[in-house]
């Protein structure tokens, strides 16, 4: 995407930008320390942005795609059912502050997902609700692999602003959608053009560690079930990743009336593909592990263009047996 105008601002005018915001009617998350933990939060004022990080805990997925969610409540009477939808103009106006490219990346795959063959009109009311403003990465950590997925530690997609902080802790801001101008211009009144500002110069060195052609052919592999015999089926790795849309529909009934439910789900669970029947065609975790790697970069990409990982490194973090995907695709490549 092209960036419409870079500015260049002073840390009091990034600092106060922060605060007119958190100070009016939207709802501002940025990261916050907790504990060993940095995640989002929503701002109140007196709140501190967390500097000293690489990414937070969780993604920000679930600003647009909650844990779970109504997707609307019936009540009966007899042998009449009403029925009252989402109130789609009732999300509140977000703007996610401080969100590493990463993260911004990953709302283009899901968006993919959630209109692909239908429109979902509550992920798509809550999604244009939403200002991301990004912060390139200044470092990276050993988990970090977002060039390998055509992403980068600047990478402009899916931010309306990103913002690249600068030694002398002053900003180049880049506006690169109308609902990002339209932030600046309400929030923002100290700036300069950013004339001769080398953004690369700034950002962190992310090198690339595989090529996204390396799975054509690899479905019958045996790879997979070397890869998979350490692996517990917990969910953590699609919990906090930024692009995973696998979901469930619950039945929260209460005698007349109740409500449907929308919940995050995993392909790695043992139940996700289970039929009525009791028949599983994916029985095995390593058949399981085959569908997560090879619907992210292969079934995603022929469906809806979009590779269905940013490269945040979070499930390598998460998961509790160290099942390292950087290391997976690396031996995927290697093994073809």
């Amino acid at each position: 995407m092209e960036t419409m105008t870079n500015l260049h601002i002073s840390q009091h005018a990034l600092e106060q930008w922060l605060y007119q915001m958190v100070n009016s009617k939207i709802e501002v998350f940025a990261p916050v320390h907790d504990g060993e933990k940095t995640d989002f939060r929503l701002l109140a004022f007196g709140d501190k942005v967390a500097d000293d990080y690489v990414q937070t805990t969780q993604s920000a997925k679930r600003f647009a795609f909650p844990k779970a969610e109504k997707l609307f409540s019936y009540r009966k009477e007899g042998k009449d059912v009403t029925l009252q939808e989402r109130d789609l103009n009732d999300f509140p106006e977000i703007v996610l502050w401080k969100v590493r490219p990463c993260d911004a990346a990953g709302f283009a795959p899901l968006t993919g997902i959630f209109n692909w063959d239908y429109k979902d009109n509550i992920y798509n009311a809550r999604r244009d609700k939403i200002t991301l403003v990004s912060f390139s990465c200044t470092r990276c950590d050993e988990y970090c692999f977002c060039t390998s997925v055509h992403g980068g530690p600047g990478n402009t997609e899916g931010s309306d602003i990103q913002v690249t902080e600068l030694p002398d802790r002053s900003a180049l801001v880049e506006i690169l959608t109308p609902k990002g101008k339209s932030l600046i211009v309400r929030f923002v009144q100290e700036t300069t053009p950013a004339d001769g500002i080398d953004k690369e110069t700034y950002l962190a060195s992310v090198p690339v560690r595989f090529k996204l052609e390396q799975l054509e052919g690899a479905f019958d592999s045996p790879i997979w079930k070397q890869q998979s015999e350490r692996c517990l089926g917990c969910g953590a790795c699609a919990f906090v990743c930024p692009t995973c849309a696998c979901f469930d529909i619950q039945e929260d009934a209460r005698g007349s009336s109740g409500s449907r439910i929308r919940c995050w789900d995993s392909c790695g669970f043992s139940l996700f593909t289970q039929h009525t029947s009791g028949h599983n065609p994916r029985p095995t975790q390593s058949t399981r592990w085959r569908q997560r790697i090879l619907h992210k970069f292969s079934y995603m990409p022929d469906r809806i263009n979009e590779t269905g990982c940013t490269g945040c490194g979070r499930c390598s973090r998460a998961c509790p047996v160290d099942m390292n995907i950087v290391e997976h695709l690396m031996s995927i490549e290697n093994h073809g």
